[in-house]
């Protein structure tokens, strides 16, 4: 793995990690400056996460510009613009399918509820401070896709065959999201994902897959959750 990769996990680690620092100093920093104390705790979590997510993609972004040969271009050359925006949008639906089915098999052979703290906590935080929807739809799927497709599935993809990489790497970015519940749902996101990455050898189709997917959630639990309540465990509702 080139060191570049390994200054961009830590950095990842390090803004997840963050938030046990950075959401009591924003309570204190808001409690100073006179805000009511029950809005910022109810506050404090979406502008830190808006924070620490923005400066820890530009740090990232920063990072690659010293990495930009992909890990997968060592196999085979990526594909043309034409094709890749072909499986960009394709791989919108190939998410949806795959996060639907999965559900389905967590609810009907295991009994898990379909429902995610997960979820419920991020649109609680959305509607606290609505600039928070920019990390869980764009910021955190951006960052997701080259933490976990671009460099923990692309090394794994250079030693190791398809189905090994996609699995471990699925399963890395399902545990990440602390639902083990939900880790079927989650890897077979992880899979989708990293598919659509080595179908294109373009790390931006999936990323363009899972911000559209996400926010596509985003927008269906804000604003038409009780008209497509009876299908929420068709679209699921979560964020990877």
């Amino acid at each position: 793995m080139k060191k570049e990769y390994g200054y961009i996990l830590i950095a990842y680690i390090l803004m997840q990690l963050s938030i046990f620092i950075g959401v009591p100093l924003v309570y204190r920093i808001g409690i100073r400056a006179g805000q009511d104390p029950v809005f910022m705790r109810q506050a404090a979590p979406g502008y830190w996460i808006v924070i620490s997510f923005s400066i820890t993609l530009i740090i990232i972004l920063l990072i690659l510009r010293k990495a930009r040969t992909d890990a997968l271009l060592v196999r085979k050359a990526p594909a043309s613009p034409g094709k890749s925006i072909v499986w960009a949008i394709a791989g919108v639906f190939l998410a949806l399918f795959a996060q639907g089915i999965a559900a389905n098999i967590e609810a009907n052979l295991f009994g898990v509820d379909p429902g995610s703290k997960n979820t419920e906590n991020i649109l609680q935080i959305i509607k606290t401070f609505p600039a928070s929807m920019l990390v869980s739809s764009i910021f955190g799927p951006i960052l997701e896709e080259i933490v976990f497709r671009k460099i923990i599935f692309g090394s794994l993809y250079k030693r190791f065959s398809f189905w090994i990489a996609a699995t471990i790497s699925s399963v890395i970015f399902a545990m990440a999201h602390m639902e083990f519940e939900h880790i079927l749902l989650y890897s077979a996101m992880g899979f989708t994902f990293a598919f659509l990455y080595v179908r294109t050898g373009r790390i931006l189709v999936p990323i363009f897959a899972h911000v559209a997917m996400n926010t596509l959630v985003v927008v269906v639990q804000l604003f038409y959750r009780d008209q497509l309540q009876h299908i929420q465990g068709l679209i699921g509702g979560f964020f990877q």
